[in-house]
This record gives C-alpha cells, structure tokens and sequence, in this order.
C-alpha cells in the first residue's frame, strides 16, 4: 500500500499543484505591492493649514437676551436674532452693540387691499353718524326759540 506508484503519483501531483498555487498567490501579493508603491509615489502631499479668525461674516445667530450677545466673541459685524424673531442686535468688532426692533411685513393682495379701504370708508361714516347724533342731542337740549318777524308789530296802537 505504501510503495502503491498510483498513490506516489496522486501525492507528487497534489505536491505541484499546491506549490503552483503558493506560487501563484505570491506573485499575486508581489504585484499588489508594486501597486501599492506606486500609488502611494504619485499621490500629492496633503498640507494643512489653519485658520483660527475667520474673514468673512460667520452669519446669524440665535439669542435669548442681549446678555447672551455680550459673552459672544465675533470677528466681524455679526446680527444676533432673539428666537421670536423681534428683535436683532449687531455686534461689530469693538463690541459696541446696536439693536433693532424686527416687525413683519405681510403682502397683501388687492383683495385685502379692498377689504381694508372699505374698512375704513365704513369707520368714516360711523364718525360722521356719531357726530351729527351728538349734534341733533345738543340741539335738542336748547330751548327753541320762536322768531319774531321784524314786519309785523306787536305793540298796540291807540287810537285817539
């Protein structure tokens, strides 16, 4: 069984065959490295640099109160909005402090604009009623006085 030729031949070629393949893979892992060098030869050196204060404007920021504003440290005119939205402060680099009341503009259409000339035609007429009531009660509280015609007299003529 040991000195069988068939199974010396069967060992031998499974012998080369797993050879060939550790051969194989080693020129495989060969060229992966040769790869990997040159990769990393034709790869640009990467530079780093740093910018602590920034030039530009860092944008808005949102506050709870002007106290919060002062602990902020800005490098530019920087706007800081209260969170409703109603007022903002601008900081400049001094740290003086301007503030501003924010109130919403809403757009209206000729609709509303309709509406609201309407408005104030009917406000317009109430006054004009208010008024001409207050000056019928005023009136109305006056003694009348009954006019005399200047033509005729009332005086009593004596005959004699």
């Amino acid at each position: 069984m040991f000195n069988n030729p068939y199974m010396n031949y069967q060992q031998n070629f499974s012998q080369q065959n797993l050879n060939d393949r550790i051969d194989t893979q080693i020129a495989q892992l060969q060229q992966m490295k040769e790869q990997l060098s040159q990769t990393q030869q034709t790869q640009p050196q990467i530079n780093q640099t740093f910018q602590l204060a920034s030039n530009t404007q860092s944008g808005m920021k949102f506050v709870n109160t002007i106290d919060d504003v002062n602990k902020e440290l800005v490098f530019g005119e920087t706007p800081f909005f209260s969170k409703d939205l109603s007022v903002v402060w601008i900081k400049n680099i001094k740290g003086d402090i301007k503030a501003y009341e924010l109130k919403e503009i809403v757009q209206r259409d000729d609709k509303d604009m309709m509406i609201e000339s309407l408005q104030m035609q009917i406000n317009e007429l109430k006054k004009g009623m208010m008024e001409n009531a207050k000056s019928v009660a005023t009136n109305a509280d006056e003694p009348i006085e009954s006019k005399k015609s200047s033509s005729i007299s009332n005086s009593k003529s004596s005959k004699k």
